[in-house]
């Protein structure tokens, strides 16, 4: 019998982890989700971790921790925008104090990544700052090995933001005396379930919820512009970019709509799924990083400036990826970097490095502290010292043409 021919596909190589989540929660009143959650777990002290914005005598959470009543032991709101880990350590010290045996994080990123954070100095007793040096993933030769902890006190997670920290393994803090972020991995790190309530979103500012919005199409648009092809995740981070391309300029129009804020959150949870295939993230991400971590740029906003110009800079090495997130977009523009581009003008995002206070003097530092991001190294065109990054910068600096 004659052998088949060889259909010219090459075989793909990966390892795909699915996060150890229980359970995503959508559609469903947060109360009423949290208190349901609680009895399965056979908890009795929830103890909500969130911002002063959400805080104060009739702050979304302060509300929430009404309608939990005697279930909940109060609330902690000394977390800062990116997770500084000395918010963590006084978070981790009040629920310690309070008794609590399921935090739940109320608010975006921040809240998120720093709840995450609290568990493991819940897990390993670390009542310092300084004693978090030894956990982080790049913490190098003495790194403590986190196989011999024992997880305890877990979390949940209530987002009002679309930046998907709820979904990831990862914490990632600010170190503020490095002016760098750190990241700090387990599997259980993860948040045991997720409440997707759109009415939480609701009051969420638009600056703040549309470019969160803008870090979701970021976390899907490098996914699958990246070298290596990998079927699930490839197939969740398209479907997020349709639902996003959707989803946030109906949230623009309806703002008061819970059903558009849902669609933008089935974005965002289909977005950053794809990342569990280990593939990696780009120069957008990578960039982002150092801005944040050292100039203070909002996280989602990071992604409103790097990505349309990252795009630019890759273009000739993946033209045909970056048509096909076009087409995923639905949009008549001319490239993927101004389709981005223009979606966050819709918004009324700042777009560029000007807008922020950075000037071409900070360029070559920025460049010289992304290349320790391991960003650089998973994106599609080579990055092969500060001097490319430095040029992706000089792309952001006002902002991408439009039609370049």
């Amino acid at each position: 019998m004659d052998q088949e021919k060889d259909a010219g596909i090459p075989v793909l190589r990966g390892i795909h982890r699915h996060p150890h989540q229980d359970q995503v929660v959508y559609g469903e009143a947060a109360g009423e989700a949290l208190t349901a959650i609680a009895g399965a777990y056979g908890v009795r002290r929830l103890a909500v971790i969130t911002t002063r914005s959400l805080s104060g005598s009739s702050g979304l959470a302060t509300r929430l921790i009404h309608r939990l009543g005697d279930l909940c032991v109060g609330g902690f709101d000394g977390v800062a925008a990116h997770s500084p880990r000395e918010g963590v350590v006084a978070g981790a010290a009040w629920a310690r104090k309070s008794k609590a045996d399921l935090l739940v994080a109320v608010g975006g990123g921040s809240v998120i990544d720093a709840t995450k954070a609290m568990q493991l100095c819940l897990w390993a007793n670390l009542r310092e700052i300084s004693e978090m040096d030894r956990y982080h993933v790049n913490a190098g030769p003495g790194r403590v090995d986190w196989s011999r902890i024992e997880p305890t006190v877990r979390m949940v997670a209530v987002p009002t933001t679309l930046s998907a920290a709820e979904f990831t393994i990862t914490a990632t803090l600010a170190n503020h005396q490095k002016g760098s972020k750190e990241n700090f991995a387990h599997p259980l790190l993860i948040p045991r379930a997720v409440v997707l309530d759109p009415a939480m979103a609701l009051e969420t500012p638009d600056a703040l919820w549309f470019s969160t919005g803008i870090k979701a199409i970021d976390h899907s648009v490098e996914q699958l512009c990246t070298p290596t092809r990998a079927p699930f995740a490839d197939a969740v981070a398209a479907e997020g970019l349709r639902w996003l391309a959707k989803g946030l300029p109906a949230a623009k129009a309806y703002p008061r709509d819970p059903s558009a804020r849902q669609q933008c959150q089935f974005g965002m949870w289909l977005a950053i799924s794809g990342a569990t295939a280990g593939r990696g993230r780009g120069a957008s991400h990578a960039i982002g990083h150092t801005l944040g971590a050292a100039f203070g740029v909002p996280h989602g906003m990071t992604s409103c400036i790097t990505l349309p110009a990252v795009l630019r800079w890759n273009a000739d090495i993946d033209a045909v990826r970056q048509q096909y997130v076009l087409r995923l977009m639905e949009s008549s523009a001319l490239s993927a970097s101004e389709a981005i581009r223009g979606l966050c003008e819709t918004f009324g995002l700042l777009t560029d490095l000007q807008s922020v206070g950075i000037g071409p003097d900070l360029y070559q530092a920025i460049a010289e502290h992304t290349m320790h991001d391991t960003g650089t190294k998973s994106n599609p065109r080579p990055i092969n010292g500060p001097d490319d990054v430095v040029d992706i910068l000089r792309l952001a600096e006002r902002g991408v043409p439009v039609g370049r």
